[in-house]
């Protein structure tokens, strides 16, 4: 039996990925090692959780008196394991023989082969993960040395016996999801913006998915998924309402090879089965999904690409609110939603602050077309600082095809209507650069928007100065089609002030006057201690 490693907290464990990334840093770009940790962290939490399932079946088999040759056949049953949602992991790629090997300097296979081997082994036995795993371990210009430290480093982290904040034990997927999520968001400070990407900060995924609510039996879209984490969200949210991860159909497409396999991967970790297609590929050039259409569409596309083939696609049928300029994808990636959503579908998308405003080339008249056509259904100015490699300001959109009352879901008539908020002012600091929304400000801004729309009978909506604003359509025509919140919104309503000026007036001289004397106090105080000192 193999022996486990000991548990890790989720402070450890993130020291010891920063230091397994460190053995690599120098030897190859932020972009390459991310792959090669994410990769070993995926094998090791395979193999541990292929270790507990064994000895799972050993214990079973002994309770029930079956012990000898029919107990080790059983032991080796690939379905005792697939059955229970765990990764069949043949001999030569479970975690043991991977830090022999490390260790054995001679005589043998080279530790970037004997980890190329296992990917391998790893991906032919389990059909999900065919071509995902990667395999770049024993490329000439890997340092061996430093990748054998980097297995000792990874062989520390125990997925097993975490407890959570309720001091229950955390399952072992659910902390290599955790693992996963600091891991990107980390590098994605580390590797900058390439072509207006940005990593998707953790709390504007749950801003998305917790106004939207994705329901049992919904399809779900991205068509810039990146490493799936608006899947995993839109999943949690599923189960915490008492569903599963099977009641959501998932579809996704990501342009980058190594994020679509970080995605396949990441997916099969949290048990999501879904479609991101047998390959990467461009959506608006290559849509791996030309006939979904969906209930929910969450996304951050890259912002304002330059560079998207634009001056090929002038009579594509998904322009149907006008032609989006060559020079910016923005119009384009909204337009590519809108046409992806079923007769009653809603979308939360990410984008850069100027797409409300912005009128050169066109997208003036695109917005007021979606506008007139009442497919907008409210925007959020979001606060500065969320995103950790741009100072670029960011808002959402969110779309829907339907904003009756839908019969007997007997939501609020909102058509003719946006409504407006302006979350600017919400967020905490974590650090001097980073801001993050707080779980209370997630809910006071999807809140707001479920009482608008209906799907919160408990309140009533109400426009809150500074805050919310429901505007009509005149409203918005008076605005030239604008939709920057802070236009509507007003500002925040300041509290009377009942006293009188006469007293005000009075009470402020007296507390100046007390301010002045002290502070002739003060001057005279320093002037005796200076005389006092020997110069």
């Amino acid at each position: 039996m193999a022996k486990r490693s000991a548990p890790t907290t989720s402070a450890d464990m993130k020291e010891i990925l920063w230091k397994a990334a460190d053995k690599l840093r120098g030897s190859m770009d932020a972009a390459d090692y991310k792959h090669f940790v994410l990769g070993l962290v995926f094998l090791k939490y395979v193999s541990d959780s292929f270790d507990e399932r064994r000895e799972q079946i050993t214990e079973e088999l002994a309770a029930d008196g079956i012990t000898g040759e029919r107990a080790a056949r059983l032991i080796e049953d690939r379905d005792e394991y697939l059955g229970h949602g765990v990764f069949w992991v043949p001999q030569v790629a479970r975690w043991e023989a991977i830090a022999e090997g490390a260790k054995a300097a001679s005589g043998g296979k080279s530790v970037g082969e004997l980890i190329d081997t296992a990917m391998d082994a790893v991906e032919k036995e389990n059909p999900e993960l065919r071509g995902v795993l990667p395999k770049l371990f024993n490329r000439s210009n890997v340092d061996l040395r430093r990748l054998g430290e980097l297995v000792d480093l990874i062989g520390r982290i125990g997925f097993h016996g975490q407890l959570d904040l309720d001091g229950g034990t955390k399952k072992a997927r659910d902390v290599l999801g955790e693992v996963y999520e600091y891991f990107l968001g980390k590098f994605a400070l580390a590797e900058g913006r390439r072509g207006g990407e940005y990593f998707t900060p953790s709390s504007v995924v749950k801003l998305l998915v917790e106004t939207l609510e994705p329901a049992k039996g919904e399809r779900v879209y991205d068509p810039c998924c990146g490493s799936g984490g608006m899947f995993v969200q839109a999943e949690r949210f599923v189960e915490s309402h008492g569903g599963r991860t099977i009641d959501i159909a998932v579809y996704g497409q990501e342009l980058n090879e190594n994020t679509w396999r970080l995605a396949k991967m990441n997916l099969a970790i949290h048990g999501i089965s879904a479609d991101l297609s047998d390959r990467w590929g461009d959506t608006f050039h290559d849509d791996q999904h030309p006939d979904l259409r969906a209930d929910v569409v969450l996304a951050n596309p890259p912002f304002n690409i330059s560079d998207w083939g634009g001056d090929r696609l002038t009579a594509d049928q998904r322009w149907t609110y006008g032609v989006p300029p060559k020079g910016n994808a923005n119009f384009a990636w909204l337009q590519h939603m809108a046409f992806k959503l079923r007769p009653k579908g809603r979308a939360g998308i990410v984008l850069a602050n100027g797409s409300m405003s912005s009128k050169q080339s066109g997208e003036g008249d695109i917005r007021r077309t979606m506008v007139e056509r009442d497919l907008v259904a409210c925007m959020v100015a979001l606060p500065p600082q969320l995103f950790r490699s741009t100072q670029i300001p960011a808002c959402l959109w969110f779309l829907t095809r339907d904003k009756t009352p839908q019969g007997a879901k007997r939501l609020a008539d909102r058509r003719g209507e946006v409504l407006f908020i302006d979350a600017r002012g919400l967020g905490e600091l974590v650090n001097r650069t980073e801001r993050e929304l707080s779980a209370a400000d997630i809910e006071r801004v999807a809140g707001t928007y479920h009482r608008w729309r209906g799907t919160d009978r408990d309140a009533e909506y109400a426009d809150e100065p500074g805050f919310c604003y429901s505007a009509n359509l005149d409203e918005i025509k008076q605005n030239d089609f604008v939709l920057t919140p802070g236009r509507y919104v007003g500002s925040a309503a300041v509290a009377e002030d009942d006293e009188p000026i006469g007293d005000k007036i009075a009470r402020l001289t007296e507390q100046l006057y007390a301010q002045f004397a002290e502070s002739t106090c003060l001057e005279q105080e320093v002037r005796t201690q200076l005389g006092r000192l020997d110069v």
